[in-house]
């Protein structure tokens, strides 16, 4: 496995295995030199503040215990990392398997947030791609490069289920992508924010890769998705796969994690409250999200002429809507703009490998969605 050589992993000098010697034998240690200001009185009351690079111990058992009812396994809170957003996991994550101009694999279609914080890294992405068969997006393991391909990847990222395509990965997908990783000694990272948010079309097979034993994993989860709150900036990564790896692993994160201080003690003990609310907002956007793509698809049934195709998606906020491919995507959000004031996102914003598509958000206040979404279909078939 390849780990990159921005981290170093230098032994104790002799200073640090004296005071260490010194604790072993039951001897005190006065340290002058210490700028922890809670260990001299100073700052708020209360237990004096000791940092851990994955976050409060309590907070990770917190998490874990609710993990392990979500999912239906054991969940180790050594094995998790606390942070403020999952982009932070991602920056991470890339400075642990990449040296500057090395790359990992990507899905496309896709959000292009992993590009963006990839050349903030100054590490490159590589796309593989999934294709529209008619009814649903299916990954095609054509475009996963060949085994020896130089520049080698350092990872493979999957989105589960993919944003804006709505894809969950289904269970052969699963497997291919896990034993392309064995073959090529790859980590996999799996970004799962939106796993929570089946849509009815979701597959019965659908599952997580977070928790997998088989490979060397870095899942990513977090509040602002199950919670539908930006602002509640509590994310998590959980490593898992072959002891030996995850060990290994996990001392390199640690020193990356340390680096950038480790997370808020004022969020941790917030965390129980937090995960307590969570089931009913995901109940309560599940709900407004199927309702909402209900409302769609009626109205494009409504019309036994249109040629507007609802992109069924599988899980996730958003919905694709197909159009012929004549019509401009700009030309068409311009006219949404200038006629309505209603912006939306053209397909090409997102790599799809055709033109004539827009997305739209699932989450808007039901009469604001079929209202506008009235408006949207007006308009392309004016422009048909």
């Amino acid at each position: 496995m390849h780990f990159s050589q921005r981290v170093s992993l230098s032994g104790p000098n002799a200073i640090t295995l004296a005071a260490g010697k010194r604790r072993g034998q039951g001897q005190k240690l006065i340290n002058i030199s210490d700028s922890n200001p809670t260990r001299h009185g100073l700052g708020e009351a209360g237990t004096p503040y000791q940092a851990d690079p994955r976050g409060p111990r309590e907070a990770r058992r917190v998490l874990a215990v609710f993990l392990s009812q979500r999912d239906g396994r054991i969940v180790n809170p050594d094995n998790l990392y606390l942070l403020s957003s999952t982009s932070q996991g991602y920056s991470w994550l890339l400075k642990l398997l990449c040296d500057p101009g090395e790359a990992v694999l990507a899905p496309t279609p896709g959000y292009p947030l992993i590009e963006a914080l990839a050349n903030l890294e100054n590490v490159q992405v590589e796309p593989y791609r999934f294709a529209w068969l008619g009814r649903k997006w299916e990954l095609d393991p054509l475009s996963l490069p060949a085994a020896g391909v130089s520049p080698r990847p350092r990872a493979l990222v999957v989105i589960n289920p993919g944003n804006p395509t709505g894809a969950y990965l289904d269970r052969g997908e699963r497997e291919r992508v896990q034993e392309y990783c064995a073959e090529n000694n790859l980590p996999l990272i799996a970004d799962e924010v939106f796993f929570n948010f089946p849509l009815p079309a979701a597959p019965q097979s659908r599952a997580r890769l977070a928790g997998s034993t088989e490979i060397l994993t870095f899942a990513l989860d977090g509040l602002s998705k199950n919670l539908c709150a930006p602002g509640a900036k509590v994310a998590w990564l959980e490593v898992s796969g072959p002891e030996a790896l995850v060990e290994e692993a996990k001392v390199r994160l640690d020193i990356i994690a340390d680096a950038f201080l480790p997370f808020s003690d004022i969020l941790a003990a917030q965390l129980p409250g937090f995960l307590e609310k969570i089931p009913r907002q995901l109940e309560e956007t599940r709900g407004r999200c199927a309702a909402n793509l209900a409302a769609l698809q009626d109205l494009v049934g409504e019309d036994p002429t249109s040629t507007v195709t609802v992109m069924q998606p599988q899980g996730g906020w958003n919905v694709l809507l197909r159009f012929p491919s004549h019509i401009d995507e700009d030309e068409l959000v311009e006219n949404l703009l200038k006629d309505y004031g209603i912006y939306c996102q053209p397909g090409y914003f997102f790599d799809l490998p055709f033109s004539g598509t827009i997305s739209l958000s699932l989450l808007l206040q039901p009469d604001s969605f079929r209202k506008n979404a009235a408006k949207v279909l007006r308009t392309i078939t004016a422009l048909s």
